[in-house]
């Protein structure tokens, strides 16, 4: 009981840490101290042949991913302010952490700013913007779209649901008791949210009212996005357990036997019955989507990931903080290097026609082919270039 205290003592000792970290490079009075701004790490989403993602320079970028061809918004600026050492802050690019969702001819994300865009799909141009005026707490969380509605967690703890077409609010934001940094997960019309308050709610879409009796309970922060899979809700905690969540009610189905070394950060993906969990421990675990055991021993990658996979055909695409990009067969679990960017990735990955997208720190995109390895032309996000 002891052992376990302190590991959860220290859990969230670090992850408290992890915060003051990033809500300290996110303010704007820190401007004056080079090094501390946030980055952002934005997944890319492929509609009909295009490819949107979020740059670190603070623009939507859209990709022809048939000849590589460009085009980029607006620069979304943070606001600028004095800095607490007195000095100005000019307004800065804005971090995009979130995946962009692509809706009808919208293409909706969200900034560290604090606000959400709505952007035309063909011409980037704005479309609406909330609020209107003023910020919301930083948004990390990508924003989902269904029935007509876009819905998106924030910093300050609340959920959020807008009319797609207009910006405007649909239900009073329902609030968790803490930072919500993960992508909301849709099934039917149920809306799963996973807080740093350890909780995964159900919320019906509708009216954003809560669906459980009470919302189910990890022992440490989620960061990670909920997988939905036959009625069944995975997720990942920084307690360093995999949970099987009741779809239906948020009973307990299992709680993983094996301990991660490290919290689980990307969203698990699942295929034929069989979860496939990475790890910021490096490790992926591969778990009996019905009992939670592992299927075989944890696959040892050797650096933490942080980028949530993707399945292509029965591969399993996953990308390590190193840069490297591996294959897993689900057939025999045996793990295959496909390529190495040789640059950090944290940002989801995603993939369309066997070809995977990697985005890099270097405000790069990366096109692999999944079959063979072969890295294809490198894309600029650069909007200079």
């Amino acid at each position: 009981m002891w052992v376990k205290h302190n590991k959860i003592l220290l859990s969230k000792i670090l992850l408290l840490l992890v915060m003051l970290l990033v809500v300290m490079s996110g303010l704007s009075g820190l401007g004056c101290m080079k090094g501390l701004q946030p980055i952002g790490w934005s997944g890319g989403a492929v509609v009909d042949g295009t490819l949107f993602v979020g740059s670190t320079e603070g623009r939507l970028v859209a990709i022809n991913i048939a000849d590589g061809a460009r085009q980029w918004s607006e620069s979304l600026k943070t606001p600028g302010s004095a800095g607490w050492c007195g000095c100005a802050v000019a307004p800065a690019a804005m971090a995009i952490y979130g995946t962009p969702a692509v809706a009808g001819d919208l293409v909706y994300i969200g900034g560290y700013n604090g606000k959400i865009y709505a952007f035309n799909s063909s011409s980037l141009q704005k479309r609406w913007v909330y609020p209107p005026e003023g910020n919301l707490q930083p948004i990390v969380s990508g924003p989902v779209v269904a029935q007509g509605n876009v819905y998106f967690g924030g910093s300050d703890g609340k959920v959020y649901a807008l009319d797609a077409n207009t910006g405007v609010k649909v239900w009073e934001p329902f609030q968790t008791g803490d930072k919500i940094w993960s992508t909301p997960a849709i099934d039917g019309d149920t809306l799963f949210v996973a807080s740093f308050d350890n909780k995964l709610y159900a919320l019906n879409t509708t009216n954003g009212e809560e669906r459980w009796q009470k919302p189910f309970e990890t022992e440490g922060a989620i960061a990670s996005t909920p997988l939905v899979y036959n009625n069944t809700v995975y997720i990942g905690s920084f307690d360093r357990h995999i949970y099987a969540v009741d779809a239906t009610d948020g009973s307990l189905v299992w709680k993983s036997e094996v301990e991660g070394g490290n919290w689980f950060w990307a969203k698990p993906i699942a295929y034929n019955n069989v979860i496939y969990a990475p790890c910021l421990d490096g490790k992926v675990y591969i778990l009996d989507a019905e009992s939670g055991r592992e299927v075989v021993d944890a696959i040892d990658l050797g650096s933490p990931v942080s980028s949530s996979p993707v399945l292509v055909g029965s591969s399993i695409i996953i990308a390590l903080e190193d840069g490297q990009i591996y294959a897993i067969d689900t057939a025999n679990n045996q793990i295959k290097l496909l390529a190495n960017v040789e640059e950090r990735i944290d940002a989801p990955l995603c993939a369309s026609q066997g070809i995977v997208y990697v985005h890099t720190q270097d405000l790069t995109i990366h096109p692999v082919d999944t079959n063979t390895g072969a890295r294809l032309m490198s894309i600029s996000l650069k909007a200079s270039q």
